[in-house]
């Protein structure tokens, strides 16, 4: 009864104290050396922090992987989801892909073979790789037929010779494990033992993995009754781990020989293989085994009614118990990982609340760039609209001040049709009417031509001189000279600018003589400009405004001003720099000349 007591107050304290005392030593033990899992949280942590998501989806997939190195399954698929998330957001297609091969294995080892298969089938469709596709698609299928060991073997062989020729060495030795236990379910030990010696093989680098598989072939022999082989490879890995001082391992070893010796029915080796677990477990601070020694230790010697013995080792754990808990850094590294642990769902929701944020002002601004983007082609369209309107406008105003033909030249060229008429001069009526026509049809043609060809210019300025020149014989004589330089049927000039100003020089110049005058018409290439000369003898701008009736000035005022919209239009639209200006020569000489400037020009764009 006493003994019973001691027992139920042992374990209170173990399962209660440990705990708070845990907790106690994590404030204690703070000049301990970081561990690796803490290390790896305190990384998690600074680059959520910054929110740094490269770093985040990293240290994600570095604390899933200490996670399933302790064999916390749950914590691994856990943080490898996170990981997977925080590397599709930053679309690395090989990181999600390793990973959710990872996220596999783990649920695998699980026996949550339905979500393994989904994953390693994602992994296989998101890889670029196509040798990597067919091996998840083969592990997919192998979990498919998870009871049919047979079918299985196919796809991890198949597996194995695809993933050495990818140099995946510690996958080749995964897929020969895989190969031993299917070996096993189908009860050939001896493939099991050659393929877990082949995965030793492929496993070199990597001390966990290599004790793992020793201690598997050491419990296939030990299930086929031959312990003196699997105590050998025990006490080797036992060896080798007092030689690196891996005292966990050690104890682990020491507990594994304990239960071979149990077996092989030589329970002093066992009862001392046990001890030496549980004293070195004591000295090392590995609670959790010390528990696992001491209660095997206890049940045997409850079993041999040695009471006295159990409360013997009761009394060294009791003894040694604060300082065991004070000490295990295992305990520690847990609760100093549920406080990080705390910190990083903190900082988590502080990210996802800043990602919220940021994709939505994100959203914002891409809507306010979308709208700012659709003011400015609005802008732009009405701004074109606008131009293109207002080059109609001008293009029509053009147009319209082109064709706006002088009437005053259409009245006289009547009345002197009229005139020949009535003096009986049929055939000169004739003559005139014909020449008439064709400079009419002519200026028809060209009336929607802003610029044509100095030729086709000067064959209607010829034909309208001539008419005129019918009229006044006796007033004037007319000259035209174009220089040898310029090529008139490539020189393009503005189409009617000339004509208004060799009426003028006809009319309220020339043919106020009484002697005969000359006109002269001159079209020169200068410094690369074409120079359009119109020079007359007749009676000058000054005196020729005396004799203008007020009806005469408007139509002259209205001739000089067409001209002038004309050009500054044609400058407007085309930019051709065209100049005009009007003097009276200076006396003795009487006279006007115009002259008209423009760049040479053989194309209209």
């Amino acid at each position: 009864m006493r003994l019973l007591t001691i027992y139920i107050i042992f374990l209170l304290m173990l399962l209660l104290p440990i705990g708070t005392m845990a907790q106690d030593s994590l404030y204690k033990s703070k000049s301990m050396p970081a561990s690796k899992m803490s290390r790896v949280s305190n990384d998690l942590k600074k680059s959520l922090e910054v929110n740094d998501e490269a770093q985040i989806a990293k240290n994600y997939e570095r604390l899933a992987n200490e996670f399933f190195n302790k064999s916390d399954n749950t914590k691994a698929e856990e943080y490898f989801k996170k990981a997977i998330t925080s590397y599709t957001k930053l679309k690395l297609t090989d990181d999600v892909t390793r990973v959710t091969r990872s996220l596999a294995k783990v649920q695998e080892s699980q026996k949550d073979y339905k979500s393994a298969i989904k994953s390693y089938e994602v992994a296989g469709d998101i890889s670029e790789d196509k040798s990597l596709e067919k091996i998840n698609a083969n592990d997919a299928n192998r979990l498919r037929s998870v009871a049919s060991p047979v079918v299985q073997e196919g796809y991890v062989n198949s597996n194995i010779e695809l993933l050495k020729k990818e140099n995946k060495e510690e996958e080749v030795s995964a897929a020969y494990v895989q190969k031993a236990e299917n070996s096993l379910k189908q009860k050939n030990k001896e493939v099991a033992i050659e393929s877990y010696n082949q995965a030793l093989a492929y496993a070199k680098g990597k001390p966990a993995a290599i004790i793992k598989i020793n201690n598997e072939i050491a419990k296939v022999y030990a299930s086929d009754n031959q312990f003196d082989k699997a105590i050998g490879i025990n006490e080797k890995l036992l060896a080798d781990a007092k030689t690196k001082q891996d005292f966990s391992t050690q104890i682990k070893q020491l507990q594994s020989l304990s239960v071979l010796y149990f077996k092989k029915e030589d329970p002093n080796k066992a009862i001392t293989a046990l001890k030496e677990a549980f004293a070195l477990a004591l000295q090392k601070g590995n609670s959790a085994e010390a528990k696992k020694c001491l209660i095997s230790l206890t049940q045997y010697y409850n079993g041999k009614g040695n009471n006295k013995e159990s409360l013997a080792l009761y009394n060294q754990f009791l003894q040694n118990f604060e300082q065991l808990v004070q000490s295990d850094t295992t305990l520690i590294d847990t609760k100093a990982f549920q406080v990080s642990e705390d910190k990083i769902r903190q900082l988590e929701k502080e990210k996802s609340l800043k990602d919220e944020l940021i994709t939505k002002t994100n959203t914002f601004n891409y809507f306010l760039l979308g709208s700012i983007g659709l003011l400015l082609l609005l802008f732009l369209w009405i701004v074109k609209t606008l131009f293109s309107i207002k080059t109609k406008n001008k293009e029509i105003a053009l147009q319209s001040l082109r064709r706006e033909m002088n009437p005053h030249f259409i009245f006289n060229s009547l009345n002197s049709v009229n005139q020949f008429i009535a003096e009986n001069k049929e055939r000169e009526a004739n003559k005139y009417l014909t020449s008439y026509s064709n400079l009419m049809r002519n200026t028809m043609e060209n009336s929607n031509k802003d610029f044509i060809t100095l030729d086709n210019e000067l064959e209607q300025l010829k034909k309208y001189l001539e008419l005129e020149h019918l009229r006044f014989q006796d007033k004037f004589d007319f000259k035209i000279s174009v220089d040898a330089e310029l090529d008139p049927e490539r020189t393009m000039v503005p189409n009617m600018i000339i004509q208004p100003h060799l009426e003028n020089a006809i009319w309220h110049g020339l043919r106020y003589l009484d002697a005969k005058g000359l006109l002269l018409l001159n079209v020169q290439l200068a410094n690369a400009k074409v120079v359009i000369r119109i020079e007359d003898n007749g009676i000058g701008l000054t005196k020729s405004q005396e004799l203008k009736t007020s009806n005469q000035k408007a139509h002259e005022s209205r001739g000089m001003s067409n001209t002038k919209e004309r050009i500054g239009l044609l400058n407007e639209l085309y930019k051709k720099n065209i100049r005009f200006q009007i003097f009276e020569k200076t006396l003795p000489e009487t006279g006007t000349i115009v002259e008209i400037v423009f760049p040479l020009i053989d194309k209209i764009a």
